[in-house]
């Protein structure tokens, strides 16, 4: 393969991510590969490769004779991600504390410094990028074989969820999206003091942030239309 191919198949599999993390590719809706392949110039054996490789990430689900379909975001998804994260968040950020080296601890603050800058421009895609990279720095630093492979794929759906909690218009949410955004820069002393029981309480306060932007995605907004005359209304006016 030339490096011009092994190019192509590079952004493909970067460009896909990242429009599966923001949204772009909605959960549960299926995949292109005549599509893809044309908009990414590659041809269908390396974008299968890259389907097979988005799979084994989690990204996407391989379904004989239907292809890729986007991992979907269903009731027992939903009901498995609520028991795991605070779990594992706790349990990373730990390690973290204990093993982080100071080029990680480079790497977390310059992410640190993307995610304000996301936040300044009101970018909302990238905040919610900036965060899954932040905390995918924490994972790497906790440097766990078994952790690390399931924070990952925890990711992808706090990253999906984020999209709504990090949406400027989402007005509900501005104070908790300030909280957490300082509970960021928490986390680099926590890690950078080598507190591990610190670093592990505030995964967990930083969770339950969480779990307000979770509600507000699951649960559908009601619709603002009157439901017919107020009490007592037909009394005064008379009947229709």
């Amino acid at each position: 393969m030339s490096e011009r191919s092994i190019s192509r198949k590079v952004r493909c599999v970067e460009d896909i991510r990242r429009r599966i993390l923001t949204q772009d590719f909605e959960p549960g809706s299926y995949l292109e590969e005549a599509e893809l392949s044309e908009s990414y110039e590659i041809s269908r054996p390396p974008l299968r490769e890259v389907l097979n490789q988005l799979a084994g990430e989690g990204y996407v689900v391989l379904h004989k004779n239907r292809g890729a379909q986007v991992a979907p975001m269903t009731h027992k998804t939903m009901r498995n991600f609520f028991m795991a994260a605070p779990m594992l968040y706790a349990a990373v950020s730990r390690l973290a504390a204990e093993h982080a080296t100071e080029a990680q601890i480079m790497r977390l603050k310059d992410t640190q410094t993307l995610f304000r800058k996301a936040i300044r421009d009101g970018d909302t895609a990238e905040r919610a990028l900036m965060n899954q990279r932040f905390h995918a720095v924490i994972g790497e630093m906790a440097d766990n074989e078994f952790l690390t492979p399931s924070l990952r794929r925890l990711l992808i759906d706090h990253t999906r969820i984020g999209m709504s909690f990090y949406n400027p218009r989402n007005q509900s949410m501005a104070a908790q999206r300030s909280v957490a955004a300082d509970q960021h820069d928490q986390f680099i002393d926590l890690i950078e003091a080598g507190d591990a029981d610190g670093a592990a309480q505030l995964a967990l306060d930083h969770w339950e942030l969480s779990r307000a932007e979770i509600e507000s995605f699951v649960t559908p907004v009601g619709m603002q239309i009157p439901l017919g005359p107020a009490p007592g209304a037909l009394g005064q006016k008379g009947a229709l």
